[in-house]
């Protein structure tokens, strides 16, 4: 299948550059390209789109309130979000994450990269590594001031037991495979763990079951 790619960046230039990249992929095709947060959620509803590569910092709406919105609206369910952001230390990534964005990339990303996140997050996998990114996340939840907590619908007490370890391993940046490989389990087993974990805590998708995850101190930055 295609997937279709909506591109919110407001400078041209760099929307220009990333239609030529994906378009040269096989696989995938530009449906659309917004210079604003707010051109972005219309486009968003009219284009169809499967994922948006969406900049944080646009005028009029800014990519965490236009990400907030799409997440927000039940049309859009199936609407992936992949953020840009100049640098992997921004600590609007931690917001947007919250927001319902399912990864973030820097711009200074190698095309071959993007592409293959642009895979990764249409796929329905978080693009969260459990290196860096991880010890970002866990730094900015613990910091003072930091943004409200996600919304979950129920911590991690209403989990089974078995979906507290699997929790946790979402919660470093382990996929499927690795783990039921981790917990003897198929990776198909430890994908129905994981969707029903995100029904039980309302969670979008696994990188918000990241933020459970540290939030309930579940894993820590020792443990990555």
């Amino acid at each position: 299948m295609t997937i279709r790619v909506l591109l919110a960046d407001d400078q041209t230039l760099v929307r220009a550059a990333f239609a030529m990249l994906v378009e040269s992929a096989g696989d995938m095709e530009v449906v659309g390209e917004a210079g604003t947060g707010r051109e972005a959620v219309e486009l968003a509803r009219r284009a169809q789109a499967d994922l948006i590569v969406m900049d944080i910092r646009m005028p009029e709406l800014d990519g965490i309130e236009a990400t907030r919105l799409i997440a927000a609206d039940p049309d859009l369910a199936g609407v992936k979000v992949l953020v840009l952001t100049t640098y992997d230390t921004d600590e609007n990534i931690v917001e947007a994450l919250r927001a319902g964005a399912s990864g973030f990339l820097v711009k200074d990303t190698r095309p071959a990269e993007m592409l293959e996140a642009i895979r990764t997050v249409a796929a329905g996998d978080s693009l969260l590594s459990p290196g860096p990114t991880a010890r970002l996340i866990a730094r900015l939840l613990q910091s003072p001031g930091t943004v409200g907590p996600f919304a979950a619908e129920g911590g991690p007490e209403c989990l089974s037991e078995r979906e507290r370890d699997v929790l946790a391993l979402v919660g470093r940046g382990l996929n499927n495979a690795e783990i039921g490989a981790a917990l003897g389990l198929s990776p198909l087993t430890a994908k129905t763990h994981v969707s029903r974990i995100m029904g039980k805590l309302g969670a979008r998708d696994r990188a918000q079951l990241v933020i459970v995850a540290y939030e309930s101190g579940m894993v820590t930055p020792g443990g990555v």
